[in-house]
This record gives structure tokens, sequence and C-alpha cells, in this order.
């Protein structure tokens, strides 16, 4: 059974950093894309960046480029988000994402099958 558990969440000022984990069990985790995504209040699910199996490729949400960053360690089958320069409209429910059995990226949330249980992420002003 495939599981994706996140941490790393919490409550921060605006500028500063978190970085979030996505462990994965279950199934083969260097063969499969990875997402983030996030949820505000009242707000539907968005995407914030994907990272291909290998790690050779990513993509950000525009809101968030050239402040988080994605990355992988297959070794530990582990998915990463550095989140730097918060700011309050990052404040969110953060997810991790599987999309079994293909490789490259993508940004829809439809192409994801595994989701983990989420991670809070609040920031203040």
């Amino acid at each position: 059974q495939v599981q994706l558990v996140e941490s790393g969440g919490g409550l921060v000022q605006a500028g500063g950093s978190l970085r979030l984990s996505c462990a994965a069990s279950g199934g083969t985790f260097s063969s499969n894309a990875m997402g983030w995504f996030r949820q505000a209040p009242g707000k539907e699910r968005e995407f914030v960046a994907t990272i291909n199996r290998s790690g050779s490729s990513t993509a950000y949400a525009d809101s968030v480029l050239g402040r988080f960053t994605i990355s992988r360690d297959n070794a530990k089958n582990t998915v990463y988000l550095q989140m730097n320069n918060l700011r309050p409209e990052d404040t969110a429910v953060y997810y991790c994402a599987r999309r079994t059995n293909f490789p490259t990226t993508s940004t829809s949330p439809n192409e994801y099958d595994r989701w983990g249980q989420g991670t809070q992420v609040t920031v203040s002003s």
C-alpha cells in the first residue's frame, strides 16, 4: 500500500523559511514524478511544484518561482520543498502527491493518484 507522509510544516514569520518533507512507502519511488500542491481555506487546491523521477526536471507555479525549490532523494524515498522568503499568502495546507507510473512532471492535480494527509504552513505578517 502506497503511503505519503508530509512533515515540516509550522508557523513562521513573513520572510522566514521552512523545509517540507514527504516520505513515501510502498511502490517504486524512483519510477514516479512527484508534486507539491496547497490549499488555502475557501480556495481550491493549487499546484506549487513538480519534479520528474530523476530530479533533472522541475516546474513551479509563478507565485513561488524563485522562492521555493523542489528536490528529491530517491535513496531515501523522500521529496522535499524548500520554502524561502515566505509570505502570508503562502499560508495553506501543503500536500505531496505521486504520479504513479509516470516519470514526467505535471502541473495538474488530476494526474496524481496518491496523496499525503497534508501539513499546515502558516505565515504571519
